[in-house]
């Protein structure tokens, strides 16, 4: 889990500290941002997104809001937009990265069913990303060299990292 990695930082793109209950991210969004801001994707690209969550969390002092946060993230239509710019790991500030309550009540968390299985995407949850906004809204520079080395675990599909961001 090594490479360049891009942070998109979606509440301050919206002028906000952080998303509220309800808001998923559209695809015309991230591509804007990445407009605006002048971000240029490359297939296997470590996509960072920034909804504010974690800073919620910490202002309120309220962990337990932590899943129902995730009602701030990624659109189940987001998958397609990973896939097209080939990404090679989707990270977030939320539980769960997707937008919750899920978008259809036909499954539970169905982002997790379509891009770990069907398209083998990494996921990244829980990130703290406050001073990593801060230092690339500062210098203009929003892509870094991310380092997130799991935990080697016998047929584990998952595990704790400490990632880093090196600018």
């Amino acid at each position: 889990m090594v490479g360049r990695g891009v942070l998109l930082d979606i509440a301050r793109f919206r002028g906000v500290d952080w998303l509220q209950d309800g808001e998923g991210i559209s695809n015309d969004e991230l591509e804007q941002m990445r407009k605006d801001q002048e971000r240029r994707h490359r297939a296997r690209d470590f996509v960072i997104i920034r909804t504010g969550q974690m800073e919620r969390c910490l202002r309120r002092r309220k962990w337990g809001a932590m899943p129902a946060a995730t009602r701030r993230a990624s659109s189940s239509k987001n998958c397609y937009w990973c896939q097209d710019k080939q990404i090679a790991a989707i990270c977030t500030d939320t539980w769960g990265v997707e937008v919750r309550p899920n978008e259809t009540t036909e499954a539970n968390q169905p982002w997790h069913w379509v891009v770990i299985p069907a398209m083998g995407l990494c996921m990244g949850e829980i990130f703290y990303l406050k001073e990593l906004a801060e230092d690339c809204d500062a210098d203009g520079i929003y892509e870094f060299f991310f380092c997130g080395p799991p935990l080697i675990i016998t047929a584990g599909t998952g595990s704790p990292i400490n990632p880093q961001a090196i600018k």
